[in-house]
Parts: structure tokens; sequence; C-alpha cells
């Protein structure tokens, strides 16, 4: 099979940035959203992005030129996915939300088509099962930022074929990209390492142990985390962080995955890190300082 057509569901974070690397590297992309203000401000995201490429010579302008060139955009699904090779889902993460959406992608989506998930913690099992091609749906975890980070966590579902799994690496690998090949269960392996050291973080907080910056510097400067993890999961968003802890316990059914009080709590007070202005620490626009919150 030749991928050549893209569909990327979802212009969010993800959806924008997974949309700019297949554009970068020479595929045809289009972004699909119902919301129309969404997909003009993922276009100009894109290009403030690449803009910053060029000015730091990783990209050229060229580059910068081929990439809106060959990104479009749609609000109906069935123009979006009519003539796609392989669909990347990245829609919010609900269960119930990427279901309905697998369900419409599998009756829209060319028969040949490859359906793949961004999500980082709900079942690929799951999602193919409410499809009549489970072998053609698969994990593609992206990483945020997309443009920056290499890594892409490839996840096989119960029934995913290993020509699929062979055609995802092979893609991944033309984004300049490293594909990791898992297999579906809770949390996968990013999210079921990742998830329980942040939560850890958070219990230490909230034991007093120490305050955000201590517990961010010790993590960064003993361990060579580029981030600590309380800004980390700031990054990520406060709510995704409880959403996948609540998947990892439900999974496993093993109370060392239940979120901190405290997270539970900041994410009830609308808390959620970088997108809401607070979480651990305070974002500002315009200003790179990091203020801690608590």
């Amino acid at each position: 099979m030749m991928i050549k057509n893209i569909a990327v569901i979802g212009a969010g974070t993800m959806g924008n940035g997974i949309a700019q690397v297949f554009a970068q590297y020479h595929f045809n992309v289009t972004l699909t959203d119902i919301n129309e203000a969404a997909l003009g401000k993922a276009v100009q995201t894109i290009s403030q992005n690449a803009d910053r490429q060029v000015s730091k010579g990783i990209i050229t302008q060229a580059t910068k030129d081929r990439i809106l060139l060959t990104l479009h955009t749609a609000t109906a699904m069935e123009a979006g996915v009519a003539n796609a090779d392989l669909v990347i889902e990245a829609a919010t993460e609900n269960k119930s939300i990427k279901l309905e959406i697998f369900k419409q992608l599998d009756a829209l989506a060319p028969p040949a088509a490859i359906l793949a998930s961004n999500t980082s913690s709900i079942s690929i099992t799951a999602l193919a099962a409410a499809t009549k091609r489970p072998g053609k749906v698969i994990g593609m975890h992206f990483m945020n930022p997309v443009p920056v980070m290499k890594l892409v966590e490839v996840i096989n579902g119960y029934a995913t074929a290993p020509e699929v799994t062979n055609e995802v690496v092979a893609v991944s690998r033309e984004l300049q990209k490293v594909p990791c090949i898992v297999n579906d269960y809770p949390g996968f392996v990013a999210n079921r390492v990742l998830m329980p050291m942040i939560n850890e973080a958070v219990h230490s907080l909230y034991e007093g142990v120490a305050g955000v910056e201590e517990i961010d510097t010790i993590m960064k400067l003993g361990m060579a985390h580029p981030m600590g993890p309380l800004q980390l999961a700031d990054f990520i968003g406060l709510d995704v962080c409880l959403s996948i802890l609540k998947v990892l316990q439900e999974g496993f059914g093993n109370p060392k995955y239940a979120p901190c009080p405290l997270l539970v709590n900041m994410v009830a007070a609308g808390k959620l890190g970088v997108k809401s202005g607070e979480g651990f620490y305070k974002y500002t626009a315009g200003s790179k300082e990091l203020v801690p919150a608590l």
C-alpha cells in the first residue's frame, strides 16, 4: 500500500501538529474539524510554527510554503476522509467520542484506509471493535509538540494486522520519527510509566514533602529530566492526566493508580495548567517565567 493522502480528525494542539509534520514531509493532508474557527486557528498556528522553524534554520521558506500548499481543511468528515490512505483521529481524550468517530470513519473512509488514533490511553482494541475493519485499526501516539518530539508510540490492537503495523512504522520513519511498537494495555508504555510518576509528585506536594519548585528541580537536576513532573503535568493538561490515571485505575483494578485528591480538586476548580493559565504554576502571555501557584 502506498500511503500518500492523510486525513487528520481534530484541529486542536495535537491535530495541527500532526498535520504540519505530514505536510512537511510531502504528504497531502486534510485537517477536519466541525468547528470552522478551530480550523482557521489551526492553520494560523501551523503557519506561525513554520515561521519559527524557518527563523531557526530548521526548515526553508520553500518548505513552509509547501506545508501550507499541501494542507487542506474540511468541516465535514465525509469530505475530509474521502481519499484518505491513512486517517489519524486526534479528537479529545474521551472514549465515547472516539468510539463514535471510529464508527463514522469506518462508514466514510475508503475500505483500504488505515484508521489510527492518537489516543494516549484509550484501548485500540475497543476502538477497532466499533468498526468492520479491526485489522486496519492501530494507535499512533505522537508526543507534544509534534514537530519537535521524535517518538511515535505505535500501538497494536488485538486484531491489528502485521502489514498495517509495518505500514505505520514505515510512515513514521518517513516523518523522521522513531516508532516504538507496543501492545494494547492500559496506558500503553508512555503513560503507564509517566502518569504514576506525575501522580506521585502531586502526592509529595499534597503531603507537604516539598514545594512545587523543589520537586521539579530535584527531578530535573537529579534525574536529568528536561522538565519537572509538575510542570510537565501543566503542559499536558491536568484534566488529561486525571483522565489517564482513571483509565489506568479502571483498566488494572489497582489502587496504586488512584489519582491524588489534590489533582482531582484542581481539575474540579478549573486549574488545568497551561491551557487555563494556572495549574501548579501561573502562566502569563508573553512571559516564560515559572511562578508557582501553590
